[in-house]
């Protein structure tokens, strides 16, 4: 039995084989330069000592660095207890790990950071593409993304926002269309919304909405805008719980602020759902986890997160990528749902 050396090379791999490195390398590699027979002795012979393929060396061979870079411009505070954020990039490591890749996550604190970030990893080459999450109405991203086509470039986004960049994009309008009709549907007329930072872009699509849909039914719409936290949420719930008349439904924007909604609605004794009736937009375990567990319009985000790498390694194969449709939205209901209260 062959012993082995903590780093076997070609140089080894050619010495058991009895060629010479350069035939290793043509062997190894899948390359024309040597008959089939030898092939199989040196693949045979590699086999036998554990050569593993030297992934730098590849990768410079290749000229790729066989990473996907993603900027977070979220709140520390906000990504140590959202689940869609590690959903999705669960998702997408899962995806990447197939082929090699990983993902170079950067945390930024300002638009200009994120931006400062792209261009030098632009500059350098230290990502084989970049994933874009988050845009604003009039993102800068989009236009240094334009403006340099050599970096392959995804965004995860509505389509209108992306400015004809590669896109994976879900149906905002739709599903809140869904949500809407779903509490017209149990006789609710006046529902309210809180929402995330007014200056996301699906933000604005998700407003849009709301105010077009909530007008062609006839029912009494507000919405307030947070970051998101379960604090804003909790503080978004006490101010909607003390006007006159109060909305019998909310709709919040993401699963950390449904559970503190509802925390704020027992605290002041106002029963979910016989007075209030609560959606989540995203899904999660927190919501079957509360009590009473809350009603959720969700999404495959780990399929979205695969999605997104394989979109993304079409692009860095020279493949062309348009606008992609992530998995629908569905909703879910569970007990924190109910029919409008009697006036």
């Amino acid at each position: 039995m062959v012993a082995q050396k903590a780093k076997v090379t070609i140089f080894d791999v050619a010495k058991a084989s009895g060629v010479s490195s350069s035939a290793v390398s043509y062997a190894l590699n899948g390359k024309p330069g040597v008959s089939d027979a030898t092939r199989e002795k040196v693949l045979q012979e590699a086999r036998k000592l554990g050569w593993r393929p030297n992934g730098a060396a590849q990768s410079l061979a290749q000229s790729r660095t066989r990473r996907i870079g993603l900027v977070l411009g979220y709140d520390p505070q906000l990504l140590s207890v959202e689940p869609y954020i590690m959903r999705l990039i669960s998702g997408l490591g899962s995806a990447l790990e197939e082929r090699d890749y990983s993902l170079l996550i950067r945390m930024s604190m300002d638009d200009d950071d994120d931006v400062s970030i792209l261009e030098d990893w632009i500059a350098t080459g230290n990502v084989d593409a970049l994933l874009l999450l988050n845009l604003e109405i009039g993102d800068p991203r989009i236009d240094l993304m334009k403006a340099n086509p050599q970096m392959p470039c995804l965004a995860i986004a509505d389509a209108s926002l992306t400015g004809g960049l590669p896109t994976l994009t879900s149906d905002d309008a739709g599903a809140s269309g869904t949500m809407i009709r779903f509490l017209a549907s149990l006789g609710h007329r006046n529902i309210a919304r809180v929402a995330g930072p007014e200056e996301l872009g699906h933000s604005y699509i998700r407003d849009a909405a709301f105010s077009e849909i909530t007008t062609e039914l006839g029912i009494r719409y507000r919405c307030l805008h947070t970051d998101y936290t379960p604090e804003s949420g909790a503080d978004a719930t006490k101010r909607l719980l003390s006007v006159t008349p109060r909305p019998t439904a909310i709709i919040y924007d993401n699963d950390v602020m449904a559970l503190a909604g509802e925390s704020v609605a027992s605290m002041k004794n106002v029963s979910v759902p016989d007075e209030l009736s609560i959606i989540s937009w995203d899904d999660s375990f927190m919501n079957v986890a509360a009590h009473p567990a809350i009603t959720a319009l969700g999404r495959n985000v780990l399929e979205s997160g695969r999605l997104a790498a394989q979109l993304m390694l079409k692009l860095i194969d020279g493949e062309e990528v348009e606008d992609v449709q992530e998995p629908p939205y569905e909703l879910v209901e569970r007990d924190s749902t109910g029919p409008a209260p009697k006036e």
